[in-house]
Order: structure tokens, then C-alpha cells, then sequence
């Protein structure tokens, strides 16, 4: 496949799995692997990913899930064209379809409560003045996809029983899981990742929708060594040990 400029095509080490990035859009980090990771598709279920960027998470996560069909909505078309071509590239055209198109249309495309797992890693960071290229701005920071939004959407998706995983900004846990259990999305499990300092930089969670109480409580997730480096198993395998 011919790559444009800025772009660069890397291996995913998984199952032949290549990658196209461009380092003049968003390119995707650890917070992606660790939750593809997380996520479990049970053999023929409908799965939805919300803001898919270039398209590595469904892509990892189809290879380690038999999920019938994955839903990749994305919004920008930069990153959509991106997304598409990826898919393209590991042939996977008949098990990803990918929408560009604000979440938050998706009854354009999928019935309410039609969906078995709906899995993001969206932008969490708060609205800032900091210097950046628009396409990373709107990956980054919630300008399209507020929390409540990103949350509401997630629930009127699901089937009931159906799951939820989110990877979001630690500082904002206490409000995304508020807001999980207003729309019925109950937490059953969740961790943190730390960098190789002991700071806590992100949460990660599965729920259910209209399941019962009780969650289960990972250790912490270290993604660095002391010197900011990423630890073996995410660097090069792509897989959390």
C-alpha cells in the first residue's frame, strides 16, 4: 500500500497486524493498547468503538475477539480516511465498518439498545488554549464529545446486560463513574495505570449495563520504568502481562 506523507507504517506484532500512522495528525499511545487488552467480544456479538482515530484498537481488538461486527465511529475525516485505510491494509473490511460521523447520530446507522459492547478511549482532557493542530485538539480534549454526552450515548447503545469499557483521565474517575451509574452502567471492574514514578495517570474500567453492585479492584497498571520509558510488555509486544 502506498503511504502519503508524514505517514508510516509500523508492525502490531500481533497476528501480522500492520499499522499506518501519521505523525502530522494523532498518533495513538499506550493508553490504546491497554484497553484493547481489556476488552473481551464474546464470538458473534455487535460491538461499537467510539472515537477510533486511526483504527488500532477495533483493529487489535477484532484480532483478539470474535466480534461479528465492530462500529468505528469517527468524527474527523482526517483520521477517518486514516481508520479506513487501515482497516483496508489487514483486510478486515468484512469485520470493521467504519462511520465517519458524530457518535451521537449513531440511530442513523444502529438501533437504541442493539449493541453488546461499546469500548473508547476518548478525548478527556478539559478545553485549553494550548497551542496545537485542530485534528489533535478535538483527539485530545472534549470539544465534540463532552463526558456526559460520551457516557449517555455509550448506555442508549447497549443492550441491556451489555458492556461498557472506558479508559479516561484518573483525575476525572469520580465523575465518569458518577455518570456511569446515572445511566445505568454499573463499574465491575476497574484499575489505574501509573507512570514509573508512582503517579496515577489513568483509569480503566468495564461495566454493565443495569448490572448488579460489586466491583472488582485491579492492582495498578505500571506503563513506565523510572525513566519515563515504556515497559517492555507495551512498547514491543503490545500485550499487558
Amino acid at each position: 500500500m502506498k503511504l502519503s506523507q508524514g505517514e508510516r507504517m509500523e508492525d502490531l506484532q500481533c497476528k501480522g497486524l500492520k499499522i499506518i500512522q501519521n505523525k502530522d495528525l494523532y498518533t495513538f499511545t499506550s493508553d490504546s493498547i491497554i484497553l484493547a487488552n481489556f476488552v473481551k467480544i464474546k464470538k458473534g456479538e455487535t460491538a461499537v468503538e467510539i472515537g477510533a482515530g486511526g483504527g488500532v484498537i477495533s483493529i487489535l481488538v477484532q484480532a483478539k475477539n470474535e466480534a461479528e461486527r465492530i462500529f468505528a465511529f469517527e468524527i474527523q475525516p482526517e483520521m477517518f480516511d486514516l481508520c479506513k485505510k487501515n482497516i483496508e491494509l489487514n483486510g478486515l473490511q468484512e469485520k470493521i465498518t467504519p462511520i465517519c460521523d458524530d457518535v451521537k447520530n449513531f440511530e442513523n446507522y444502529l438501533k437504541e439498545e442493539s449493541v453488546d459492547v461499546v469500548f473508547s478511549n476518548p478525548p478527556f482532557y478539559k478545553e485549553t488554549n494550548f497551542p496545537q493542530s485542530e485534528v489533535k485538539k478535538i483527539a485530545k480534549e472534549e470539544i465534540c464529545l463532552p463526558i456526559a454526552d460520551f457516557v449517555s450515548v455509550a448506555s442508549k447503545m447497549l443492550k441491556n446486560g451489555g458492556k461498557f469499557y472506558c479508559v479516561y483521565g484518573a483525575e476525572r474517575s469520580c465523575e465518569l463513574i458518577a455518570l456511569c451509574q446515572r445511566h445505568n452502567l454499573a463499574v465491575k471492574e476497574l484499575f489505574f495505570t501509573e507512570n514509573g514514578k508512582g503517579k496515577v495517570q489513568l483509569v480503566v474500567l468495564k461495566c454493565v449495563k443495569n448490572g448488579k453492585n460489586g466491583v472488582k479492584v485491579h492492582p495498578n497498571l505500571a506503563t513506565n520504568d523510572e525513566n519515563g520509558n515504556y515497559l517492555e510488555a507495551l512498547h514491543t509486544k503490545y500485550v499487558v502481562e
